[in-house]
């Protein structure tokens, strides 16, 4: 077996609300698969994070295990990572609340998911959304991470997690490790296909994302839809958007870069390339459904990773957990 002390640890997770899309998938658990012999990776199902928002509990529990066997469809081993759901480590929320006293007011009131968060969701303006950056904290500097894959958008919670962990460290002296964002060399970032300025959201009904779990017909038609401009040239450049985006999709799903793309699609109009790009995607999409529905035949299996992959986060998170209730005092037995 290989030392595993050699290796650097990386956390990542995703909630198990709405449905993940393609914009999931190229943007993140496609690079995961690809970080799973050089380090120690830790996926979590991050469904604590999930009910800042109100969620049909039935559903919650359905997508949790579904999100696992999407890990597992797209290629993650469970040999060689840690996958499991946030609420079954129970530190996750220990920690949080020390790290709640730990952050700042001001600084939790600056962060821009909370004021969008906030706005989208007015009826429900709660604790929870407020202190949600807290929560990524421990879920981050539980397992002593070294690297974060992080998006645009979670780069300012990042940023909190490394001030907290920071000002922990100035107090009580080295407690928990400064994590880095990992960036991947070839960061995909999959925009709506209604609005391609937006990110695709697995929350978005509208058509302008592709879930994981949709059938052919409906990959197809969302990206025959898909907003393009008004010219007739398939070429990757600054105000062409959605063929912007279409192209970055296509070239994901066929392994050809931006340019091959671009030449293979020359003198064609954007009926045939978007159809192209329904097929490779329907395609690509057909093969994680599959082992998809094989691995979510067979529950068992599911709980028992869960389980394992539990009891090992557990372990490392009370190593943490243990020094930081000792650093700030909490009596033990």
């Amino acid at each position: 077996m290989e030392n595993t002390q050699t290796k650097k640890t990386i956390f990542s997770g995703i909630q198990p609300s709405g449905q993940l899309c393609i914009g999931n998938y190229l943007g993140a658990m496609q690079n995961w698969v690809k970080l799973q012999d050089d380090y120690n990776c830790l996926y979590c199902i991050v469904d604590m994070h999930a009910i800042t928002v109100r969620q049909n509990p039935a559903e919650l529990r359905r997508r949790s295990l579904e999100t696992l066997a999407l890990y597992l469809a797209v290629g993650l081993d469970p040999t060689k990572n840690i996958m499991f759901i946030q609420s079954h480590v129970p530190a996750h929320a220990e920690l949080a609340w020390v790290l709640n006293c730990y952050a700042m007011f001001g600084e939790l009131s600056r962060m821009t998911q909370f004021k969008d968060k906030s706005a989208t969701h007015a009826d429900n303006v709660n604790a929870g959304l407020f202190t949600y950056p807290v929560l990524m904290a421990a879920d981050i500097l539980l397992y002593q991470t070294d690297l974060v894959p992080v998006g645009q958008d979670q780069k300012q919670h990042l940023e909190l997690s490394r001030d907290i962990a920071e000002r922990f460290n100035g107090v009580y002296s080295e407690t928990f490790k400064i994590p880095d964002p990992y960036i991947p060399k070839e960061g995909t970032k999959i925009l709506s296909l209604n609005e391609p300025t937006k990110k695709m959201s697995k929350s978005d009904l509208s058509g302008g994302s592709v879930f994981l779990l949709d059938d052919r017909n409906t990959i197809i038609k969302k990206i025959k839809r898909a907003v393009t401009d008004s010219g007739s040239e398939i070429k990757f450049a600054d105000g062409k958007d959605g063929i912007n985006n279409l192209l970055t999709i296509y070239s994901c799903f066929t392994n050809k870069s931006i340019h091959e793309a671009e030449k293979e699609f020359e003198g064609k109009g954007y009926g045939d390339f978007k159809l192209a790009v329904g097929e490779v995607t329907a395609d690509a999409l057909g093969k994680i459904q599959e082992e998809f529905k094989r691995y979510l035949s067979d529950k068992d299996n599911l709980n028992k990773i869960l389980k394992d992959g539990s009891e090992r986060a557990a372990y490392m998170a009370r190593k943490t957990l243990s020094k930081v209730y000792k650093k700030v005092g909490f009596y033990s037995i």
